[in-house]
């Protein structure tokens, strides 16, 4: 009998620290605080999503503040009425739910709980995808738009250089000879011819001259909405190009190309592929010639091109004058005569 007490005891004990350790682990400032979410709404953990929505109208309706007068029901009501909205706006969210009932069965993760709560509270709640598809179109058009108003600058400054615009002047009357002859009256005014030869020798110049690098035509291939698409492909591009390169050149020993030899001299210059093809042909043919793909070549003509550029900068008129500044009043330091 003594023994069936005291494991009577013993089960009453354990009952009761449960039913305290139920109520402890719910964790301050995250979820319902120390209240249980189901118990606020009382429904249990099984409940359907319909059934909390029941539950959640019936209990807003019941402790609405606006159904209390008395300034201390009131006050009470408001605060229930805020418990039922907090746990209302937990559980019928799936997922948020799903974090919470995880909290319930695992409450020794104590910073974990922390952590998923404030970070679904805190995420931004536009999918980061359109963030990410906005942002690149954006830049895609800032970049086309940036491109085209680089080659008009380009295409009106060559129409501005005498030796391009006299032969697109050229070009253009004899146009314009030629559409009189087939017996078109000229009733245009002076302003409307102007325009309009201007309007022929731009075309000219963009048919006629070869723009290249950074000022050149911009084309749809080349904005980050098409590169990211074609990424994989530039990838795969780039590995057979250098498998081939190293198969061809490393182990087979073969002789190299013009192409390949331009890509050395190119890298031994350290400018980017739009510098280098904005390069005149005959410069290039020049660097073939000296055979500058070779690097004690290569290092022979850069030891004689910055001597050259030292020189003609000793000789600069605006050189010599800071250089004698320099040594008169030294690096950083400035007067009220200096002006």
């Amino acid at each position: 009998m003594v023994l069936y007490y005291k494991r009577f005891v013993f089960i009453s004990l354990l009952c009761r620290a449960v039913s305290v350790f139920s109520a402890d682990h719910l964790l301050e400032g995250i979820y319902c605080g120390k209240q249980n979410c189901y118990e606020v709404l009382g429904v249990g953990r099984e409940a359907t999503k319909n059934e909390i929505g029941r539950s959640y109208r019936q209990l807003a309706k019941r402790f609405h503040p606006d159904l209390h007068r008395t300034s201390d029901a009131k006050k009470e009501a408001e605060e229930k009425f805020k418990q039922i909205a907090t746990a209302y706006e937990i559980l019928r969210d799936e997922e948020e739910r799903s974090d919470y009932d995880y909290m319930l069965d695992n409450p020794q993760e104590y910073y974990a709980h922390y952590y998923r709560y404030y970070r679904r509270r805190m995420a931004p709640k536009v999918d980061v995808r359109i963030v990410l598809a906005v942002a690149v179109t954006v830049i895609s058009l800032v970049q086309y738009y940036s491109a085209w108003s680089k080659y008009d600058t380009a295409i009106k400054y060559f129409m501005t250089v005498p030796k391009y615009r006299n032969r697109a002047m050229e070009i253009a009357k004899a146009e314009s000879n030629e559409s009189q002859g087939k017996g078109k009256t000229n009733k245009k005014s002076k302003a409307e011819q102007k325009a309009e030869q201007d309007k022929i020798i731009r075309r000219v110049i963009e048919e006629n001259l070869d723009i290249r690098g950074a000022y050149a035509k911009p084309e749809i291939a080349d904005i980050l909405w098409v590169q990211l698409i074609i990424l994989p492909y530039t990838i795969t591009s780039y590995i057979y190009w250098y498998l081939r390169w190293f198969w061809k050149f490393s182990i087979m020993k073969q002789p190299y190309g013009e192409e390949e030899k331009l890509f050395i001299i190119r890298k031994y210059m350290k400018l980017g592929q739009h510098q280098f093809n904005a390069l005149d042909d005959k410069e290039r043919q020049e660097y073939l010639d000296q055979e500058l793909w070779v690097k004690e070549n290569f290092m022979v003509w850069k030891e004689i091109k910055d001597e050259e550029a030292k020189k003609a900068l000793a000789e600069n008129n605006k050189y010599k004058q800071y250089r004698r500044y320099i040594k008169q009043h030294g690096v950083g330091r400035m007067t009220f005569d200096d002006s």
